[in-house]
């Protein structure tokens, strides 16, 4: 137990070593704090200023649309925090939802768009879909949700 317990900390004092450009022990053998990036303190505050999405809505109800009907909705925000928002991706849960999103950076105080595009081809019955954005904020997702009642032809 005790030649396993040991060679678990060798392990992990080498992982934490070999990862990054700066040393994550110093001269007394310590482990250094700068090996950790994470820009919000422990009270909730950040440390540094960072961009914010305001969405005037995360979820939009189609209501009830024909199988085959492809719609879409514009999902509107603003970046009400400091600094540029930068959206890096944009993932629909499936292939039938199709999100387009803004490539440049939102400055602070500026409105950006997602549209969504829904395809029912195929589908019935109450359906619920998302899209995942990816930013520079925290926390660093963002879902918006979709629903319709797609009728059969």
């Amino acid at each position: 137990m005790k030649t396993t317990l040991h060679l678990c900390c060798i392990n992990m004092l080498f992982l934490l070593t070999s990862c990054g450009s700066k040393p994550a022990i110093d001269e007394s053998g310590r482990i250094s704090p700068d090996i950790v990036t994470n820009p919000t303190t422990a009270s909730g505050n950040t440390e540094k200023p960072l961009p914010k999405f305001d969405f005037k809505e995360t979820t939009f109800d189609f209501g009830s649309i024909k199988s085959g009907d492809v719609v879409t909705h514009e999902f509107v925000f603003t970046n009400t925090g400091d600094v540029d928002l930068v959206i890096a991706q944009a993932n629909g849960s499936c292939g039938c939802t199709v999100p387009e999103f803004p490539k440049d950076p939102i400055a602070p105080g500026k409105e950006g768009r997602i549209k969504v595009t829904f395809n029912s081809e195929g589908m019935g019955g109450q359906l619920t879909k998302t899209v995942t954005l990816l930013a520079n904020t925290i926390p660093a997702t963002k879902v918006l949700t979709i629903s319709a009642e797609v009728l059969k032809k």
